[in-house]
């Protein structure tokens, strides 16, 4: 019983937390919410392209 499932969708919230992450860092000095909001933005953004994603696959 393998489970073949080839849709990296879900990849897309990880890179949006790494990128929010990422882009967070240069905030980081001026505000720490700054450094949060980056991160919450990149997980709305990559939940918003696993939506996308998901719904062409269908």
């Amino acid at each position: 019983m393998e489970n073949n499932n080839n849709d990296k969708s879900t990849w897309a919230i990880g890179g949006g937390v790494l990128i929010g992450i990422g882009a967070g860092f240069f905030f980081l000095q001026t505000s720490a919410l700054f450094f949060v909001g980056s991160i919450m933005l990149g997980l709305g953004v990559g939940l918003m392209v696993t939506s996308i994603l998901s719904s062409r696959n269908k």
